[in-house]
């Protein structure tokens, strides 16, 4: 539901990477942001994010750089790496995720699905109801959104593994949402695991996840 303002720009997350001497590309998803959000449902095929993620990275013809993302974005990161598409990325970051998120992707998909099929339902303060209030602040169109949904693929541990690059495992330390993300740390062969303070949401308003990004990247 987010957008490269609401996750990089607005706490200054990329600016600090953009002093670290980077060059900082936040697509909008597709569905999400200043993005088109088509409710076509033959716009959102299996794997589609990170179809769009390589065509970004052919028409950017990016050849060395580094790759990551937050919560779906993390997802996003992982389908274009298991799919071997583009040239591989020096380095890359998967935060707000844990291994679950990225091995079975269909529970999370069910929560998102319950709450955009059944907005003004929640009891006030629930998580639910703070989804939702999330969902208005970012201008969310619900039914792309659902269509997002439709686009989740399982990645198997196999590929997971097969990850060689340095990576940055980067979650709130109060954050489950996707699993574990000490699990995928693990699992990764050359892995380092950042906590930072907060939960899946609270943890993208604190500074030290930029702090944290700028460091692996610098």
């Amino acid at each position: 539901m987010s957008d490269a303002h609401t996750n990089w720009l607005r706490y200054g997350h990329a600016a600090k990477v953009a002093a670290a001497g980077r060059r900082v590309i936040m697509p909008d998803l597709r569905g999400h942001g200043a993005s088109e959000r088509p409710h076509d449902a033959a716009a959102y095929p299996p794997d589609i994010l990170a179809v769009d993620g390589e065509a970004l990275v052919a028409h950017l013809g990016l050849t060395d750089y580094d790759l990551g993302g937050y919560s779906l974005g993390a997802r996003t990161t992982m389908r274009m790496l298991a799919r071997g598409h583009v040239p591989a990325p020096g380095r890359v970051v998967f935060a707000g995720m844990g291994l679950e998120g990225l091995l079975d992707t269909q529970r999370r998909a069910g929560h998102f699905r319950d709450i955009l099929e059944n907005l003004g339902s929640f009891e006030r303060g629930s998580p639910k109801w703070m989804v939702e209030a999330f969902l208005k602040t970012t201008k969310g169109d619900p039914q792309a959104l659902l269509g997002i949904l439709d686009t989740f693929v399982d990645t198997p541990r196999a590929a997971i593994e097969a990850v060689t690059q340095p990576v940055l495992v980067l979650a709130g330390e109060e954050d489950d949402d996707n699993g574990s993300h000490a699990e995928l740390a693990a699992l990764l062969p050359d892995a380092t695991l950042v906590e930072t303070p907060g939960g899946h949401m609270s943890c993208v308003i604190k500074p030290e996840l930029g702090d944290a990004l700028a460091d692996f990247l610098r």
